[in-house]
């Protein structure tokens, strides 16, 4: 029988390979062994998928929310500190003139309440044509009537879930409640107008749609006594992730005592928990992965035990250690980079097609699996970052090798001679 020389085998042979490839087909004698591979291989597919799938879709809620947020918000928020701001028109212009700003709106914002035959509350934002104009939120999303002449039309433009739970169309009136009227010798009398919808927007996050009607500001000032006065002036930047420069600049360019607020203070608590939520998913569900890399270890284990005798009958061939071990490191390594592969590829297309996958399950369960208004966003939505990728398959791929160094250093620390004796 020919040996096979240590001297003359480099590291990672054909033959190392052969083996190990062999080691993973199931056989009568072996299929329990095969199982567990399989069973491994499975659990770090699922796992490497699940984790692709919830990282994109918790990245694409902080994205969606995010735009949606600061898209019909704004970046930063200038309020009188003294005294009214019946200057807006010279603050905003001041505010403007800084670089990196795209917009500087002036605008009133009480909250009233809405009513046709039913009533809800509403947030109403008094604003110029030409500002609501260029306000992204609004101005990209109109889906009924127009914002053509806002400013003399006399109209509002409402959220589209508004409308629905309203029962309004474009030119039906709608009627705007605020507790604080006229004075009158009994009190203070509510103060209530009839105004026709002008337009219908749907910004695609349940709260908004259903919350903010807009009226043109002159209207806005004589409706809730703010006669050349704004309550606020919001500003648009063209970074909103990188606030601290821009910021710094508009307190120097406003040449008045101004409060100074931007979207990450009135928001911090929302995407803090939203932060926490996505760290906390990604390390529960990472033990779905180190699961499967411990049935990879009990696989081996089971694997060197089963394979004593072939392991003593290469050793005794000139098979070295290094390459008993490295025969059984390429069989558990392989499990892990299959299944890897496997999950990235499946992650990658679940990730991609989770809303159209989203709808189909709603028609076939007859169900509503994603709740518009406890979600606040009308989709399903999904980013792949290739970071995150990068992150989860770097760690899977290292798991699973780290997984096959033990059962392979005890493979390669048989004793032959022990191993053939009770055979």
């Amino acid at each position: 029988m020919t040996e096979i020389s240590a001297a003359r085998t480099r590291p990672f042979a054909p033959f190392e390979w052969m083996i190990a490839f062999r080691y993973l087909r199931a056989r009568r004698q072996g299929s329990f062994v095969s199982v567990i591979a399989g069973f491994s291989f499975l659990g770090i597919m699922l796992g490497v998928a699940t984790l692709i799938v919830v990282m994109s879709v918790m990245n694409g809620f902080h994205k969606e929310l995010l735009d949606k947020i600061v898209g019909i918000n704004g970046h930063i928020f200038l309020q009188a500190a003294d005294s009214p701001l019946t200057d807006y028109d010279e603050v905003a212009n001041e505010v403007a003139a800084v670089p990196g700003v795209d917009a500087a709106i002036p605008m009133i914002e009480a909250p009233a309440a809405a009513s046709t035959t039913n009533m809800a509350f509403a947030l109403v934002r008094g604003v110029r044509e030409a500002d609501i104009k260029r306000l992204p939120g609004v101005a990209g999303n109109v889906r009924q009537g127009t914002l053509e002449g806002f400013d003399k039309a006399g109209g509002v433009a409402i959220g589209q879930r508004l409308a629905e739970n309203l029962g309004l169309r474009i030119g039906d009136k709608i009627k705007i409640l605020i507790a604080n009227g006229a004075q009158t010798p009994f009190g203070v009398a509510p103060r209530s107008k009839v105004y026709p919808v002008a337009a219908i927007f749907q910004i695609g996050m349940a709260e908004f749609d259903n919350l903010f009607v807009y009226m043109s500001l002159p209207e806005a000032q004589g409706f809730f006594n703010k006669d050349n006065e704004a309550s606020v002036i919001e500003v648009f930047v063209h970074k909103p992730e990188d606030l601290d420069a821009v910021r710094s600049e508009i307190d120097a360019a406003v040449m008045r005592p101004m409060i100074v607020t931007d979207w990450r203070e009135r928001n911090k608590t929302f995407f803090d928990a939203l932060n926490v939520e996505r760290n906390v998913m990604f390390i529960i569900l990472t033990l779905i992965v180190l699961v499967a890399a411990l049935n990879i270890i009990s696989g081996l284990i089971m694997l060197v035990k089963d394979k004593g005798h072939d392991i003593a009958v290469l050793r005794t061939m000139g098979a070295t250690r290094g390459g008993i071990m490295r025969i059984f490191l390429i069989t558990g390594a392989s499990i892990g980079v299959a299944g890897t592969f496997a999950g990235f590829l499946l992650g990658l297309l679940v990730a991609s097609n989770v809303e159209a996958m989203r709808q189909i399950l709603n028609q076939l369960l007859h169900a509503n699996l994603f709740p518009a208004e406890l979600y606040f966003l009308s989709r399903l939505p999904s980013v792949v970052d290739p970071r995150d990728v990068l992150a989860v398959v770097s760690m899977t791929l290292a798991l699973s090798i780290l997984a096959t160094i033990y059962p392979s250093w005890r493979a390669a620390k048989l004793d032959p001679v022990e191993a053939l004796r009770y055979e």
